[in-house]
């Protein structure tokens, strides 16, 4: 790719390309130093001595797959995506989706402000209608209070937007008044700003109630921080060998109507989405056990688990989609600043918001709920997904250099995709 030409994230051909063919690529468009392409390439990174300041008890470090998704665009905008996953296919399966839906013009993403909730447990409250009450007619002492140790990020313009009250007269340890602070954390995650603002505000909160906090800290049902994509396939980019483009979008419509209704086939329709969000999550240094917490949760919001996407046919018979969730997502602090590969993953991306990030996040979620839907729809999950299993099999049986892609092929064409049946041909093609 040379100076002159606009950087496009459809390329051709990709994953036929070395790996060193590959990386150089990607180093290209991100315009990576010799540094950065190391850290990429894994011949840097992480080390021990970092990895010892973020948790406990270090000994060494863990390496996953880092991939790159292609032909993402959003927003008229292009992306390669940096995902760091070990299962197969994923990879591979979201890139084809996303080059569906440039056929229609690509993804259009928004989301909210970044708006994080800090709750505050009050007990032994003895009228909570005027505990309540005490609460919101001090709302701007209370919102002064808690900036006054928002340190940076009040500064760039974040910090406390709101108070809420939420009673609960009859609990199993009694009377409950839960006060929310929303608050703007602007480009950072979050935890520890809002977790602050919480604790120094509980005393407020005790005299003002004259009741007594339990309980200070944040939520991850971050339901205020909710990023959307949306985009639309053209029937004909659907069609198979065997199936007309109308037919699979009338299988992907009835297989979304399914995950939709049935909590059981939501919570796989579900899982297949964050196939392609935590990776990204994990690349950039964010914490993907708060997204899962809180995606779920988000999406048994009405009192039953339902999907998180929705998929329609269009007056024109196209497949349309659209995905929210909360995406509470940072680029500063944490392990987004304190992880090499992280940084590195994050100037692929080319990112210059948190706001930005969660719409992507939320683009890549919904091109893997597409990938899923149309594999269930028309040759079933396992055909691509176990074809790309041979290859991690193949490697535990032993396997090596040229030997791999043989041993692959011979499983597929006998439909034995096993362990046992990998070493079996390690032995015999080793002889």
């Amino acid at each position: 790719m040379t100076s002159t030409q606009t950087p496009t994230s459809r390329i051709s051909g990709f994953y036929k390309r070395s790996l060193d063919e590959r990386a150089t690529l990607v180093a290209d468009w991100a315009g990576l130093s010799s540094d950065e392409r190391a850290i990429l390439v894994g011949d840097a990174g992480l080390s021990t001595a970092q990895a010892d300041h973020m948790i406990e008890n270090v000994v060494g470090t863990f390496s996953l797959p880092l991939g790159i998704a292609t032909n993402f665009l959003i927003n008229q905008r292009d992306y390669l995506i940096p995902m760091v996953i070990e299962e197969p296919s994923v990879v591979a399966a979201v890139s084809n989706a996303a080059r569906l839906f440039r056929a229609g013009g690509g993804f259009v993403t928004s989301s909210d402000d970044p708006i994080m909730i800090g709750q505050i447990q009050v007990l032994d409250v003895a009228d909570l209608n005027a505990a309540s009450r005490a609460v919101l007619n001090d709302k701007a002492r209370l919102l002064h209070i808690a900036d006054e140790v928002g340190g940076s990020i009040v500064k760039r313009g974040g910090g406390a937007r709101d108070i809420e009250v939420r009673p609960f007269p009859q609990t199993a340890i009694g009377p409950m008044l839960v006060v929310h602070l929303l608050y703007d954390c602007r480009d950072a995650m979050g935890a520890n700003a809002i977790n602050t603002a919480a604790e120094h505000l509980a005393p407020h909160i005790e005299a003002l109630t004259g009741g007594r906090v339990n309980l200070r800290i944040l939520s991850n049902l971050t339901d205020r921080r909710k990023a959307r994509a949306e985009g639309v396939i053209p029937a004909a980019e659907l069609a198979t060998k065997t199936l007309s483009g109308e037919a699979v979008v009338q299988s992907i419509v009835e297989a979304g109507v399914f995950a939709e209704i049935d909590p059981y086939r939501a919570t796989t329709h579900n899982k297949g989405i964050m196939n392609g969000v935590d990776p990204v999550i994990i690349a950039t240094g964010n914490d993907w056990r708060a997204i899962e917490a809180g995606a779920h949760a988000y999406a048994a919001r009405n009192g039953a688990y339902t999907s998180l996407t929705h998929w329609s046919q269009d007056a024109d018979g196209n497949l349309r989609g659209n995905i929210e969730l909360p995406l509470s997502v940072g680029i500063v602090g944490g392990a987004t600043r304190v992880h090499p590969t992280a940084q590195v993953a994050l100037k692929i991306l080319g990112i210059e918001s948190a706001q930005q990030l969660a719409e992507v996040i939320a683009a890549v979620g919904l091109a893997q709920n597409l990938a899923a839907m149309r594999a269930l729809a028309t040759e079933g999950i396992q055909r691509g997904h176990m074809s790309l299993h041979a290859k991690q099999l193949a490697v535990a049986a032993g396997a090596e250099g040229d030997l791999i892609p043989r041993i692959v092929q011979t499983m597929i064409e006998e439909g034995n995709i096993r362990l046992e049946r990998a070493k079996e041909l390690v032995s015999e093609l080793t002889l």
